[in-house]
């Protein structure tokens, strides 16, 4: 039986629904799954192109690893990356109030086509597709592209289990 998780820009009033891709991604969909709800300050990308994401604490007892991976996701794809302490930007961590963490999680939502996943600091960035937008990408895709447009002070981007 399908899962289902809502994702929400809370502050914009926007969300849609993204089935899990448990048979192509079966330990990110359970680490994702068990760990719901999450969320954060809503992020745009800065090379990505057409990406919103939220940075979070590690919640996993154990990383899951790549599985069903990309560095060209495309419109309705949602991502998980695990970024190792030294990846992200001191300054970023700060402000985000993981400074002390020794790893984080990206939950990521992209929006639109024409992304590639090149750091260029530490090259390709692989990503796990773990869910798939499957209702509102239309809304939430004007949203994201406010965010880049208007910015994401106040905003929120949050993942829950859907309970149909």
């Amino acid at each position: 039986m399908p899962r289902y998780i809502t994702i929400a820009l809370e502050k914009r009033g926007v969300s849609c629904l993204a089935r899990l891709l448990d048979d192509e991604a079966p330990r990110t969909c359970a680490a994702v799954w068990d760990a719901l709800p999450q969320g954060g300050d809503a992020q745009h990308a800065k090379y990505a192109r057409n990406e919103v994401y939220t940075i979070v604490p590690r919640f996993a007892a154990a990383e899951p690893g790549t599985e069903n991976p990309t560095v060209t996701p495309i419109p309705g794809d949602i991502v998980y990356f695990s970024f190792s302490e030294g990846m992200l930007d001191r300054g970023f961590k700060q402000d985000q109030g993981l400074q002390d963490q020794p790893g984080v999680v990206d939950l990521a939502l992209f929006y639109g086509r024409n992304n590639l996943l090149l750091n260029g600091d530490i090259g390709w960035v692989v990503g796990n597709v773990f869910a798939t937008i499957v209702e509102g990408l239309d809304e939430m895709a004007v949203a994201c592209h406010d965010v880049w447009r208007s910015g994401s002070v106040g905003e929120r981007l949050s993942y829950a289990r859907h309970e149909s």
